[in-house]
């Protein structure tokens, strides 16, 4: 964070200092939520969670050098005292992004927003210093905390923005107002706490409304919702796809042997080739959103395509890709999952197991209220349309519907299996896998899934699965 006394940081989020002997004291380290991160010259936020009290840490950070504690009541250390710590949190934020007059991209979407804001880092780090959203901290915590870690020497900020609900990314975007939007697509995630995609494209498009005359809306013509929020916004528009009308588009888009995508890029600015190091074609339309935001700021196609092709996965459990020393390979996509993502994730599994065995080991993809047997429904009998060798579906009722999919379309032998857990789909694999194997591991953080394929990562001195 830039230098800032105790003084102004009080007077910003309107707080009482407590046990200050110097208000003129800098700050001039991280903000930061974990006691664990606390360092010289760092401000402690203390939150009060379900299970840990923030201010319960308070002589420990001060310990380990941090100059003060912002909480909501004193400490017993140098602490500035407000009524809510996540409004002043957010005031903060705000005071920063203000004073520095750095160059915000806030991005938004049902699917992929963690891989394209990585992507976005990638190449614009190419250009100036950049700071960007770590994995996927895209909330009202998450995103202040990352905006505060920006200094005067970063010239591009990167910000995901998440939403669970309408005023959600309004909300954000008043917190770190942002000079280019990026809205990627508008999917089922989370569609059971919306109601519909009509609600989720509403929430969505808040990101374009508060862009200023002289901003940027950066959206998706292959996305019906997404393009039609040119209409809500007053800033420029720039579109991206496959379409012919987008501005930065791909041609003769095709996967490697290995499942990465390869595209020309064509931007106003000229064409250029591109051979991804991700995996899935999927790729292509989040390469696009990132080739957009950097041609808006001034990069060649030449320079974009060239970032893009060098570019990996920065955020853990997203498609990561590993080879067993016995020619296993695992695809660890476990982090999350929606029915978007999970089809994306098995046409990547049929492209990387052309003339090899493929295992899909699947479970719930959350919140889709009454949308979620149709989708688990349809998820299953993709994994057949595709050739996938074999579906294992992890889990309780959600599970039994993927694998009644797959049966429904014609996986009547052993091509499915249900199993209770993770642990269950562990053993089958250890049993059943054998050199040359390709194995995705997929569905919704709260699963637990990425046990398995760190199981699957874990093996013996014989060279069998080791269970976790």
């Amino acid at each position: 964070m830039i230098a800032l006394s105790l003084a102004e940081i009080a007077e910003v989020v309107g707080g009482q200092t407590y046990d200050i002997p110097d208000p003129s004291v800098l700050v001039t380290g991280p903000v930061v939520r974990d006691s664990r991160e606390a360092g010289p010259g760092s401000l402690f936020v203390a939150f009060v969670g379900e299970r840990v009290d923030g201010h319960d840490f308070a002589p420990q950070v001060v310990a380990a050098g941090a100059v003060a504690v912002l909480g909501s009541r004193p400490v017993g250390v140098p602490a500035i005292v407000v009524d809510d710590v996540q409004a002043a949190l957010g005031a903060l934020a705000r005071h920063v992004v203000t004073k520095l007059g750095t160059t915000l991209i806030g991005l938004t979407g049902s699917a992929g927003k963690t891989s394209t804001k990585d992507l976005i880092a990638q190449v614009l780090q190419r250009k100036a210093p950049t700071v960007f959203t770590p994995g996927s901290l895209n909330n009202e915590i998450g995103l202040p905390l990352t905006a505060l870690s920006a200094t005067e020497e970063t010239r591009f900020l990167v910000l995901e923005m998440g939403a669970r609900g309408i005023g959600h990314i309004r909300y954000l975007t008043e917190l770190t107002p942002p000079k280019i939007g990026l809205v990627l697509n508008v999917g089922s995630a989370h569609i059971g706490e919306f109601g519909g995609r009509e609600q989720i494209a509403q929430a969505k498009g808040e990101l374009v409304e508060s862009l200023p005359e002289d901003g940027t809306a950066v959206l998706n013509a292959d996305d019906p919702y997404v393009k039609a929020m040119a209409s809500r916004t007053q800033a420029k528009v720039i579109l991206f796809g496959e379409a012919d009308e987008a501005d930065v588009r791909a041609e003769n888009v095709r996967l490697t042997d290995t499942g990465q995508p390869s595209f020309t890029l064509h931007t106003p600015s000229g064409c250029s080739d591109v051979t991804m190091r991700l995996y899935g074609e999927h790729h292509v339309s989040n390469a696009l959103a990132a080739a957009a935001v950097a041609h808006e700021l001034g990069m060649s196609a030449e320079e974009i395509a060239t970032a893009l092709s060098e570019a990996g996965s920065l955020s853990r459990w997203r498609m990561e890709v590993t080879e067993r020393p016995d020619g296993v390979t695992v695809v660890n996509d476990a982090y999350n999952a929606n029915p978007e993502s999970m089809k994306a994730a098995l046409r990547a599994l049929a492209a990387m197991g052309r003339g090899r065995r493929t295992w899909a080991v699947l479970g719930k993809m959350a919140e889709l209220g009454d949308e979620s047997l149709a989708e688990h429904d349809a998820v299953g009998r993709l994994a057949v349309r595709l050739n996938v060798s074999k579906l294992v579906a992890v889990g309780g009722r959600e599970a039994a519907w993927l694998q009644l999919g797959a049966y429904n379309e014609g996986s009547w032998g052993e091509e499915s299996v249900h199993v209770s857990d993770a642990q269950a789909a562990v053993d089958l694999l250890r049993s059943e896998l054998r050199p040359g194997d390709v194995v995705l591991v997929k569905a919704s953080r709260s699963v637990g899934l990425e046990k398995v394929a760190e199981a699957l990562l874990e093996t013996g001195a014989e060279g069998e699965v080791a269970a976790r």
